[in-house]
């Protein structure tokens, strides 16, 4: 598993690199903080309940969001075998979808903006989104954050894995891996609060199914019926 999770690691470090020689990663970093805006547009009833509110923000802050990973990305592929010899399986699993999902999102992200004509705006995401077609891809970005979403439930009810995350803080700190232990630190403690992680996740995939096969049914004309909202 450490294997897979270091080979995203790398395959995401050079796609970054491949964006900046390109002139496209600012434009990426901006297309993901629109995205991240319209998430939580689109899903505002949860975003604003308290339960929720973490688990949300976790994700648009520390999954996916315009924030440099390069750093922690880093970190984590130095210690993951380490990594791997203390956490739980669960644990482990959590943090190879996470890192899927990234790297999945960013190449989707990079392949949009190429498509991308005019600014940014809803209608014309949703234009170069189904120029793009990915819907294989989409498909799987989806069923990615659906499994993280139910590994990390199950991580937060495993004994001991909190103590062994608040006694990770200080080692992490002295060895530079401050940014990769609030990652794992933010994602327990924001689903730890949820409860039962399907009432979260099942109404956001959900809708988020939806606007994917709104955008990709031809049939469905974008300057009138386009899903997405404006942000």
């Amino acid at each position: 598993m450490a294997d897979i999770i270091i080979a995203d690691l790398r395959r995401i470090q050079a796609q970054r690199e491949l964006a900046e020689k390109m002139g496209t990663l600012e434009p990426v970093k901006r297309l993901q903080e629109w995205q991240c805006a319209r998430l939580l547009v689109t899903h505002d009833t949860l975003a604003k309940e308290s339960r929720y509110q973490a688990a949300m923000q976790f994700f648009v802050d520390e999954l996916y969001g315009p924030k440099d990973f390069s750093q922690r990305d880093a970190d984590l592929a130095r210690v993951v075998p380490k990594l791997a010899a203390v956490l739980p399986e669960k644990a482990m699993l959590a943090l190879k979808d996470a890192v899927a999902v990234n790297t999945l999102s960013f190449d989707l992200d990079l392949d949009l903006i190429n498509h991308l004509d005019g600014p940014l705006n809803a209608f014309n995401y949703a234009t170069a989104y189904r120029k793009s077609n990915r819907l294989d891809d989409r498909k799987r970005q989806i069923d990615i954050i659906y499994h993280l979403g139910e590994q990390l439930a199950d991580v937060v009810h495993i004994r001991g894995v909190s103590m062994i995350i608040k006694l990770a803080r200080k080692p992490a700190q002295l060895a530079g891996l401050l940014s990769l232990h609030e990652f794992l630190e933010q994602g327990f403690q924001s689903f730890k609060k949820i409860g039962d992680v399907h009432d979260f996740i099942n109404p956001v995939l959900s809708k988020e199914r939806e606007i994917m096969h709104a955008l990709l049914d031809e049939s469905v004309c974008l300057a009138t019926n386009n899903p997405i909202p404006e942000v």
